[in-house]
């Protein structure tokens, strides 16, 4: 059974693990142990304190395969972030794209010239990043599961967060791993190459990127072709991830990363089809097998103690949730204990099957 959590301390050698076989790298999840210490222990925190309003709160997930059965082991097999308000300590900056006009009545001339601008307007969202998954298990419903769990804590506790939801996603690179967009762009003013980059933006931030690029609009026909045709284009490697982003509910905004030009998606919270699909239940625990019915996340009603399993949704003629013993177990629940259930597969039509 697989199992969506709050971030353990335990769960560091597996971090380390993910953050190493990320592709590409993430700068949100570095391949550092000290780093990655320091970020379960603020998730920690996060998860702990009482949160008024969003701030420098960063939630760390991790999907497991667990056993119901008393002492067993757990396996980590991926985690995913939400970064409670983006620049909350300093400015998320990214490259806004924008259009300018040349013109002149005396000459004729009227062109629409492309540019990019550096802005901090991002800053505000709160933002689902670090997201890194066993290989073995892409394009399965603990993908799903894990990127979108985080949209059912979201949906439970909404003044830890934004009303603007955003994900970064990585840009494109090359058969040599080298960003078009870089080579154009940044190693013009730090003369190194891009994993390089990486590396140093993962274990410090991007906000030294920001003040040593340079200041005024990048005019997009003065950059190389390959450098222009990265610009809002996603890594290979995410274009599924992207895809069910927009089918969630995303849309593609005008910014693009200041690394590598990498798309940037934006919603509000209330929009997204698990904020409007999601639904509370009371349980009713059903001892026998239960039928095959659409999958559908269900998730405990608690912070500290945050759950998400995926589960059938099957319901009782008088509106409960049946669930197995085992997947109540995972959850913490109880009969009559309330829990929160969204589809799991979009897109979806809203749940109106599965009576039982």
């Amino acid at each position: 059974m697989n199992l969506i959590r709050p971030v353990e301390t335990r769960d560091l050698d597996a971090l380390a693990r993910l953050a190493e076989s990320a592709t590409p790298r993430l700068t949100n999840l570095p391949a550092s142990r000290e780093r990655l210490a320091e970020r379960i222990a603020r998730s920690q925190q996060a998860f702990s304190d009482e949160v008024t309003s969003p701030g420098n709160e960063h939630y760390m997930f991790v999907l497991v395969r667990a056993d119901a059965k008393a002492g067993a082991a757990e396996e980590v097999l991926g985690t995913a972030t939400v970064r409670a308000k983006a620049g909350a300590t300093e400015a998320y900056y990214t490259y806004r794209q924008e259009t300018l006009i040349h013109a002149s009545q005396q000459l004729n001339v009227r062109r629409e010239v492309k540019t990019l601008s550096l802005s901090h307007e991002v800053s505000e969202a709160t933002l689902l990043c670090a997201l890194s998954l066993d290989p073995c298990y892409k394009g399965t419903h603990a993908e799903s599961l894990l990127r979108r769990a985080r949209l059912m804590l979201i949906a439970q506790y909404p003044e830890r967060f934004s009303r603007t939801l955003a994900v970064a996603f990585p840009g494109y690179l090359d058969d040599q791993s080298r960003s078009p967009f870089w080579e154009s762009v940044g190693r013009h003013f730090f003369a190194r190459g891009f994993q390089e980059m990486n590396h140093i933006a993962g274990v410090r931030s991007k906000s030294f990127i920001a003040e040593v690029m340079p200041q005024f609009p990048l005019y997009l026909p003065l950059l190389a072709g390959s450098a222009r045709a990265a610009i809002g284009r996603e890594h290979p490697a995410h274009e599924k991830a992207l895809a069910e982003l927009l089918d969630e509910g995303f849309v593609r905004s005008r910014h693009v990363d200041i690394f590598d030009a990498g798309p940037v998606v934006e919603a509000e919270r209330e929009r997204l089809a698990t904020s409007r699909r999601a639904a509370w239940h009371p349980v009713r625990i059903y001892h026998e097998r239960l039928p095959d019915r659409k999958p559908a996340m269900v998730a405990n009603q608690g912070c500290r103690t945050f759950r998400c399993v995926v589960a059938p949704y099957v319901r009782s003629s008088t509106g409960q949730l049946w669930l197995s013993p085992a997947h109540a177990k995972q959850l913490g629940v109880e009969e009559g204990s309330a829990v929160l259930a969204a589809p799991l597969t979009l897109p979806s039509a809203t749940f109106d099957e599965g009576e039982r």
